[in-house]
């Protein structure tokens, strides 16, 4: 185990990760930031979640010249969400470093507001590949001092059209550059870019035993695709699901879900790549707000989408390989908490699922949907382990006495109690 102090790094820099509340490293941490701090280029596997962004961020702002406003990095990634999130780690890693500026540039977002802070001087830019291109096709963005180049998610990148404009960015930076590649996986396509972009990469893989957490709880519901709406349903009722993302395939199969969700007054929104930045920002709002409680979406409109305290994934398409499965339960059970994620399959789905369960190291439980007389008695115990709840932590003195005072020969407690089971149930 490696601690922060035991890095060289800046003072600074161990000040502000003490605050994040990080002691130790994370394996990748310790594998890739002292690789990094010596100026090596490094292809590492990852997974989601496993503190990749501090891994190639110490080393960037170790080295970063403050008195040279010009770009000194750049970081690419799939998405806005995933870019606005690692300049936020960025930021609040040289919270001590004075005068350091990052930036993040993306698709959505007016591209003035942009171009006026990169004329001021950055140190560090992140951003989207198209967006970047942008940039230095307009001459906003000058790339002759970049010592650094991150590709995060490459694999993601990659699976999203990017690989040419990821390519124009390198060919366009300084040969003698530090490319750090990070991918969940490592495909052929990826390997090219290592070895026609990187010099004498060190090749780094986190056999994490969180390849599929274990504080995930995986259950599977076999199902008939004649019933399969009705089986989501009956599962986020018998669950008590009050808040979950609904993973689908197709954009086809998001509007299905998401229309029949909310012809059955469930509050719901869906998200997919055809809409614009500014709906998906909107989508996106509403469900971490609170205000929407079961957001359906595609596997490419949620990639880089960081939603804390979610509590379940539901998988109401089984996805097309085991790293799709692995990127979707991964937004649930962030920052240590628990997560469920459930997932419907069909006959159809029986050999894509098997394979899914062959490569996970931690059991998917199969579970058989609750049958009309289970929901209901499921329904019951949800409302009576409130009541019970409310019992032991609420001041019902007042209450006490309303039914203390209503009761009598004609109704006893019991009858009144089972009566108010009734309205709740059928309110």
């Amino acid at each position: 185990m490696m601690k922060f102090n035991d890095l060289d790094i800046l003072d600074e820099i161990k000040k502000a990760v003490s605050e994040m509340g990080f002691k130790n490293t994370t394996p990748i941490q310790k594998e890739a930031i002292p690789l990094g701090l010596k100026g090596r280029d490094i292809t590492a596997q990852a997974q989601t979640g496993s503190g990749k962004t501090l891994a190639y961020s110490i080393p960037i702002l170790q080295k970063i010249f403050i008195a040279d406003k010009s770009p000194q990095a750049i970081i690419l990634c799939p998405t806005r969400e995933l870019c606005i999130q690692v300049a936020g780690e960025i930021e609040k890693l040289a919270k001590y470093i004075k005068k350091f500026k990052v930036l993040a540039v993306y698709g959505g977002q007016p591209i003035g507001k942009q171009t006026r802070v990169l004329k001021k001087g950055v140190h560090v830019v992140v951003g989207t590949p198209g967006r970047v291109i942008d940039h230095i096709q307009r001459g906003n963005l000058e790339l002759i001092g970049i010592e650094s180049v991150v590709l995060d998610e490459a694999d993601e990148m990659l699976d999203m059209g990017f690989r040419e404009d990821i390519e124009t960015i390198l060919k366009n930076t300084p040969r003698q550059r530090q490319t750090l590649l990070f991918s969940a996986t490592i495909p052929q396509e990826i390997k090219k870019i290592a070895k026609n972009y990187q010099k004498n990469p060190k090749f780094i893989k986190i056999k994490s035993n969180k390849k599929t957490t274990p504080k995930i709880t995986q259950y599977s519901f076999r199902t008939n695709p004649k019933y399969k709406f009705k089986d989501l349903c009956r599962l986020l009722e018998a669950y008590d699901v009050t808040s979950a993302l609904i993973f689908c395939n197709t954009k086809k199969g998001v509007d299905f879900v998401f229309k029949n969700l909310k012809k059955n007054d469930y509050s719901s929104d869906a998200l997919h790549g055809d809409m614009t930045q500014k709906l998906r920002d909107k989508v996106m709002n509403r469900f971490r707000n609170g205000n929407v409680n079961y957001l359906v979406a595609t596997d490419v409109a949620a990639r880089g989408l960081d939603i804390s305290n979610l509590d379940v994934i539901v998988n109401y398409d089984v996805p097309q390989n085991f790293d799709d499965y692995v990127h979707r339960i991964g937004r649930t059970a962030r920052a240590g908490n628990a997560g469920f994620a459930f997932t419907l399959v069909t006959s159809r789905d029986s050999f894509l699922f098997e394979n899914i369960k062959r490569k996970s190291n931690v059991k998917i439980i199969e579970k058989d949907l609750p049958t009309d007389k289970e929901m209901n008695a499921l329904k019951n115990q949800i409302i009576l382990d409130k009541v019970k709840n409310s019992i032991k932590n609420d001041n019902l003195d007042d209450y006490l006495k309303i039914i203390k005072k209503n009761s009598s020969k004609e109704f006893t407690v019991d009858e009144m109690a089972a009566g108010l089971l009734k309205m709740m149930r059928e309110n």
